[in-house]
Parts: C-alpha cells; sequence; structure tokens
C-alpha cells in the first residue's frame, strides 16, 4: 500500500483524505448519532475514526424514511384511509394521517434508531 506524505516542519505527515458523501444525514441520521454519542461511545468512535459515520448515517437515514413511508402505506390500507375520505371530510383525514405518521416513526424510532 502506497501512502503519500507531506512534510511538515521536521516531521512527516500522512496524506489522508476521507471519503466525500454527499447525501444528508436527516432527522434520523442526526437522531441516531446522538443515541451513538451518548449511549455506544466507541462504536461511534469507530464509525468516525474510520471515516465512515457520515455513509452510514446517510443509509440509515434512508431506510428510516422507507420504513416510515411503507408503514404508512401498509396502515392506509388496514384503516381505511383513502382519497374519498379526503375529499369528503379533510380534517378527518388529516387527523388519521397525522395519527399514522405518529405511529410509524415510533416503530422507526424503536426498531432502527434506539438500537
Amino acid at each position: 500500500m502506497k501512502m503519500d506524505y507531506m512534510p511538515v516542519g521536521d516531521y512527516c505527515i500522512p496524506n489522508l483524505e476521507l471519503p466525500q458523501e454527499s447525501r444528508p444525514i436527516g432527522k434520523w441520521g442526526r437522531m441516531h448519532r446522538r443515541y451513538l454519542e451518548t449511549y455506544h461511545p466507541i462504536r461511534f468512535n469507530q464509525l468516525v475514526l474510520s471515516g465512515t459515520l457520515w455513509t452510514y448515517l446517510a443509509d440509515l437515514n434512508e431506510q428510516a424514511q422507507a420504513r416510515i413511508e411503507t408503514l404508512i402505506e401498509k396502515m392506509k390500507t388496514a384503516e381505511g384511509v383513502t382519497e374519498s375520505l379526503k375529499a369528503v371530510d379533510p380534517m378527518a383525514w388529516v387527523q388519521r394521517m397525522n395519527s399514522m405518521r405518529a405511529r410509524a416513526e415510533e416503530i422507526v424510532r424503536d426498531e432502527l434508531i434506539f438500537v
């Protein structure tokens, strides 16, 4: 393995470059990062030092978003929340959708974030 060094004074320091990740970590990634910092500091430090923390959190955020969308769709079919309800009684539709979103987020927090 070839490594480049740059001279700094009397020392040669390795030229290290971290992988560039452009995906956002989002709400779920930030929440999991705080959880790791607080309850699993060794795992958090391993991810930081290996340069994979941002990628790990971005992947987790995408998984959480996909899981929430899937759960909401399943709940909508199970509870009979349709576009016709939205047209007839918009407030009832909003109440049910907010309830489903809250339940789906709670499930995701328990399954993916705080583990």
